[in-house]
């Protein structure tokens, strides 16, 4: 058992979800797997053989998942590969290297050259978000577009709401229930099935607790690429709207979308995505 969860049961009950979720995929699939110095990294992958690359990175506490009905949207003009971030809930390993260190760029670039990708596309949410930008910021000359969903280290991390999300899981299912609601601005009933995943998750796994490093002005300054970044009004994880302020004053170039009564979770752009990743003005 790995310490990212919090026991041996807890484990299996979150990988056999996955399989199943995996299992019913909305187009065909192929499943790889990469090795790299940090270990395996699980990877989905869906789309002509011909076609562009793209590559998805998704947020804490989550695993491919969560780009699901996306990559199917984008399935049908892009090569797109789903990769389970290691150190979270999917398939990859359980490794969580430092997050003031290159050790995320470094393992990035072993995944893109163990899937045979020189250059791509690159979306990253939350986290995801965080070592995309991160990966953009080191490794330019390999990311054709970049696509960021509310991500960290633009805007500040807030903590008041988080906390008192956490006071909730105090309170049994319920608590959780409301916990997970107050962090990812998810609704019932629309959500439901996403919200249920969430709490299960959350239930027996560890997620990692440190702040995410803050770019400096000099590195958003330094994206030269197409870059779009969508934000949602109500985040309780970041101060979205410091994040748009900061992308628009130092990315001028970057198209920059807050998308009103929207908290963290931000789910259903493929075709926003589609459109970017089509885009041939950028």
């Amino acid at each position: 058992m790995s310490v990212i969860y919090r026991s041996a049961a807890d484990e299996r009950a979150i990988r056999d979800r996955y399989r199943r979720d995996l299992a019913v995929w909305p187009v065909p699939v192929e499943h790889r797997r990469v090795a790299t110095r940090q270990g395996e990294t699980f990877v989905v992958v869906c789309g002509p053989r011909d076609a562009p690359p793209v590559v998805l990175l998704h947020g804490s506490g989550a695993n491919t998942t969560m780009w699901r009905e996306d990559a199917a949207a984008l399935a049908r003009r892009h090569r797109v590969h789903c990769v389970d971030l290691i150190g979270e809930p999917g398939l990859s390993a359980p490794s969580r290297p430092p997050l003031d260190s290159d050790a995320l760029s470094a393992w990035l670039d072993e995944v893109l050259d163990g899937l045979g990708i020189a250059e791509t596309a690159l979306v990253g949410a939350s986290l995801g978000g965080w070592v995309a930008l991160d990966h953009a910021v080191r490794r330019p000359e390999r990311i054709r577009r970049l696509a960021l969903l509310c991500p960290g280290g633009v805007g500040r991390q807030t903590t008041e709401r988080i906390l008192a999300a956490l006071l909730l899981r105090l309170f049994g299912a319920w608590g959780r229930r409301r916990s997970v609601r107050a962090a990812t601005g998810l609704r019932d009933p629309e959500d439901r099935e996403v919200l249920e995943a969430v709490e299960e998750t959350f239930a027996g796994f560890r997620p990692r607790t440190e702040r995410l490093p803050v770019f400096s002005d000099d590195a958003l300054r330094g994206l030269a690429m197409p870059t779009l970044v969508v934000v949602g009004d109500r985040d309780a994880m970041f101060d979205s709207r410091g994040t748009a302020r900061r992308v628009r004053a130092l990315v001028p170039h970057a198209a920059v979308t807050v998308l009103p009564g929207t908290g963290h979770a931000i789910l259903g752009q493929g075709g926003r995505l589609s459109a970017f990743l089509a885009d041939a003005t950028g």
